[in-house]
């Protein structure tokens, strides 16, 4: 009899550390998603600031563009209004957000256009540089985007394993969402000459 509740006590001793372990591995999972989604938010701020300066630059060279240049800033405006809960990572609120930042880039890119229209505007440097900057913190958005989708990926998966779904569905854990491909995207364009 007492051998038989040394061993009761051990297996269930033995079930609670595995499930800690198991709870503990999907909180750092989880934290791994939202700091990701952190710098996916970082990488799109630095554009929004990067916007101003841009317009700015535009403005001085292409004062008659005005319709242009108020896009780019009702882009910007509208993008920076929407919040995404990061405790919330659904696909519905990451759909909103990545609408809402690629009216920003439609409304860069009709902007970064002007330039072929202005040649003093293509030479001045601080264009270049704001052009450059810009450019990069697209490669930024790019990875960050990625590396996000990898954290979802991965903490979906252990979701998703047996036997810590056991555990995910005791403790309430949910499935991250992920940034997909915008539609539209899926087509290639047509080139014709």
């Amino acid at each position: 009899m007492k051998r038989n509740t040394i061993i009761l006590i051990a297996i269930v001793a033995a079930l609670a550390l595995w499930s800690v372990a198991v709870y503990n591995g999907l909180i750092n999972r989880e934290e791994a998603v939202k700091q990701a989604w952190s710098q996916v938010e970082n990488d799109y701020q630095r554009r929004a600031d990067l916007i101003p300066n841009l317009v700015a630059t535009v403005k001085g060279y292409a004062a008659h563009e005005s319709s242009t240049l108020q896009n780019v800033i009702d882009a910007r405006a509208k993008a920076t209004q929407v919040q995404v809960d990061p405790t919330n990572l659904t696909s519905e609120s990451i759909l909103a957000y990545q609408q809402a930042q690629g009216e920003i880039g439609a409304a860069l890119s009709r902007l970064l256009m002007i330039q072929e229209n202005y040649p003093d505007l293509k030479a001045n440097q601080n264009f270049l540089e704001l052009q450059a900057q810009l450019e990069g913190t697209e490669n930024r958005i790019t990875v960050a985007r990625k590396r996000f989708n990898e954290a979802a990926q991965q903490y979906n998966v252990s979701l998703r394993r047996f036997p810590q779904n056991l555990v995910a569905k005791m403790f309430g854990f949910q499935p991250q969402a992920y940034f997909e491909t915008e539609a539209g995207n899926e087509t290639a364009p047509t080139v014709s000459f």
